[in-house]
Parts: structure tokens; C-alpha cells; sequence
């Protein structure tokens, strides 16, 4: 899904430049933070998918503030196949979710979850945790390698 709205950026990317002579840019604000860096390859494939599989985990598991009322209701035909249940699906979203960011480690689990499953850009994780600018994308990867070999993937 594509929702383009129109940015002033100056040449260090910042927003609200309109005054120092900045360039509008179109910005796809619909696009997560980790599609984001992928499109633009400052991370890799296995990063990218270690993300979006931990990102999956963690709205599976409901982990997110609500804003509204669960409309999702229990079948009254019985049926639903050989599929968790809501509450099977959650707890189990929820396990899988807690072990990759113990794979990430201390340290790293912040910006992980700050960006990932937050969805924060990186300048906000940064500031967020107190961080120098640009340290976040450094440890971000490092946090994404050690979630990819945690999923065992290649």
C-alpha cells in the first residue's frame, strides 16, 4: 500500500526545510521503517526477512496498543479447520516474539523492538534511547543478524 504525501527535505534528509531552500520529496508513509532501509540497502535480504518474520510475531501476539474494539468472534459453526485458535495463535506469537529478542540480546533488543515492532524511524529509536545520530542502523543490523540465526535463516 502506497499513502504518498508530499516532504521538504535538506541534503542531510531532515524534514522542514521549506525556509533553507529544501526539495520536496514524495514520502510513502505507509512503508515501514525496515522497508525503508531495504529499499534503499542498508540492510540485506536476511536482515529485511528476520524483521518482517519478528514484526509478524509481534502483531500476531497482539503486543501492540489497541485503538479500537476486537471485532474477531468465535465461530458458531464450530469450524475453523486445523488453524490455532486466537488465543493458541497469540501465546504462541508471543513465545516465538520473546525468544528472537532474547537471541538479540541485551543491549540490542531496544532498537530492534523500537524499530521493528514499534515501527520508530531510526532517528526517533536513536533519540528515544539517548544515542549519537546514525548509531542506530549499525546496531540495528547486528541486532537483525543475530535475530536471522536465530530463525536459522540463510
Amino acid at each position: 500500500m502506497q499513502e504518498l504525501v508530499e516532504r521538504v527535505m535538506d541534503a542531510r534528509g531532515a524534514s522542514g526545510a521549506a525556509r533553507m531552500g529544501g526539495r520536496r520529496v514524495a514520502v510513502n508513509v505507509a512503508e515501514s521503517p525496515l522497508g525503508w532501509l531495504m529499499s534503499r540497502g542498508l540492510v540485506t535480504p536476511r536482515q529485511f526477512e528476520a524483521g518482517e518474520r519478528l514484526r509478524a510475531d509481534y502483531e500476531t501476539a497482539s503486543l501492540g496498543p489497541r485503538v479500537t474494539m476486537r471485532w474477531e468472534g468465535a465461530r458458531v459453526d464450530g469450524g475453523g479447520g486445523d488453524r490455532l485458535d486466537p488465543t493458541t495463535a497469540q501465546v504462541s506469537a508471543k513465545r516465538r516474539f520473546d525468544a528472537a529478542i532474547g537471541a538479540a540480546g541485551p543491549g540490542l533488543a531496544d532498537v530492534l523492538w523500537r524499530v521493528v515492532g514499534a515501527g520508530e524511524g531510526l532517528p526517533m529509536a536513536e533519540k528515544g534511547l539517548g544515542w549519537p545520530a546514525r548509531a542506530g542502523r549499525v546496531v540495528l543490523t547486528l541486532a537483525l543478524d543475530r535475530v536471522a540465526s536465530h530463525y536459522g535463516l540463510h
